[in-house]
């Protein structure tokens, strides 16, 4: 088993554990995804073939004198996305589509550059070699104009075949780290340890990771990396060992997203998140939960519907008397964000969330987790996380 730095008493842990074995007996009543409903890694020799095909199409096009085109999934429409609380936002199967047709002054620049990234993935699945997103970029940065362009670019041709982005032999870079009770082994045989003082980077490829091991009682995902820093030099992971800690350093990356998911699909522990009370954090904490628009072609992938606000609850302002002149204004943009996150559809299944959200609307101020200092310099790892924990203050 992992070793396990001394931490609380054992009854510290009970109302954690019998939030664990609720969401057990959720998974048993068929709360659980059904096998096979997520995207699956795709063969070397699918992806070519599927390329090909893509290409052939385009060669039959130019032999019948008409002007090729890619039909792209809208990935954009909220006509497309379909909501189940035990998935999160998904695509519905027949969605809407667009065109990036070749002779199309619009478009036409999308179309070559689609193209020509195709070419590139195929070089890379034909060769079994790996780049980064960042790597297709600098190939020739000035025609790509910006990274967005490329990482766009990449998710319309994962959504296009249907495979993950791994199966199209592209990584991200990982901006995540990982600290508390957890070891595994890399797919170059690396093993890692997580217990260690400092935190350990999110690996590049989550799916290549194994023979995880941890005993951890729950695991706190912690929207920004000065907190997550902040609950490491409080020696936060050993005081209440064993859990896990994870930062995606705001909106969360790929390979975030993915440990977070490989971490629940394989413990099945409580798993919680500490944002910032404004709208931001909790478009965050959104993300890890129901998953985005622009990735929900791969939402079973990457979404954690299990996933509780632990805090800084917009309710937890007034019940700690945090002083007025540690808040914010919420700003116009904070405004129509918070308007925008009441009117999505998972909102409806949390009316617990909708009534914090109220909150700070009604308010119209806005927290953010170093507010805490106020009360004192270590009042998060000392008292607020603990009692949250111990006493099932999350929603």
């Amino acid at each position: 088993m992992a070793f396990t730095p001394r931490g609380p008493e054992a009854s510290f842990f009970e109302v954690l554990d019998q939030h664990r074995a609720s969401l057990l007996a959720a998974l048993r009543r068929g709360g659980k995804e059904p096998a096979g409903s997520g995207m699956r890694l795709a063969s070397s020799s699918e992806v070519l073939s599927s390329i090909e095909k893509i290409i052939q199409d385009i060669v039959t096009s130019l032999a019948r004198n008409e002007a090729p085109a890619f039909t792209i999934d809208n990935r954009s429409s909220w006509e497309n996305i379909k909501f189940e609380d035990s998935v999160g936002l998904h695509m519905v199967s027949h969605c809407t589509t667009r065109k990036i047709k070749s002779d199309s002054p619009k478009s036409v620049k999308n179309f070559a550059l689609i193209l020509k990234i195709f070419s590139m993935i195929y070089k890379l699945v034909q060769s079994n070699t790996y780049a980064t997103k960042r790597d297709i970029y600098y190939t020739d940065s000035q025609l790509f104009g910006n990274q967005t362009v490329v990482d766009n670019i990449i998710n319309d041709i994962s959504c296009m075949l249907k495979v993950p982005r791994r199966s199209l032999h592209i990584l991200s870079t990982s901006k995540g780290l990982i600290a508390g009770d957890l070891k595994y082994l890399e797919e170059d045989g690396t093993k890692v340890n997580c217990t260690r003082a400092t935190a350990v980077a999110v690996p590049s490829n989550i799916q290549g990771i194994q023979n995880l091991v941890t005993d951890a009682k729950f695991l706190l995902i912690v929207e920004k990396d000065a907190t997550f820093q902040r609950l490491l030099d409080d020696n936060f992971c050993n005081k209440m060992s064993p859990c896990i800690m994870v930062t995606g350093k705001g909106v969360p990356d790929l390979n975030t997203r993915l440990l977070v998911k490989k971490l629940w699909d394989t413990f099945h522990i409580p798993v919680f998140t500490l944002v910032d009370a404004d709208p931001h954090g909790i478009e965050i904490m959104c993300i890890y939960k129901y998953g985005s628009m622009a990735m929900s072609f791969e939402a079973h992938n990457l979404t954690v519907p299990a996933i509780r606000w632990l805090g800084l609850l917009p309710s937890d302002i007034k019940r700690l008397n945090i002083p007025k002149c540690t808040l914010i204004p919420l700003t116009k943009r904070d405004q129509m964000k918070l308007d925008s996150i009441l009117k999505r559809p998972y909102i409806t299944c949390q009316p617990f969330w909708r009534k914090e959200m109220e909150i700070m609307a009604d308010s119209k101020m806005k927290a953010e987790i170093q507010a805490l200092t106020f009360l004192s310099s270590d009042y998060l790892s000392r008292v607020y996380l603990p009692n949250k924990l111990k006493f099932g203050g999350w929603i």
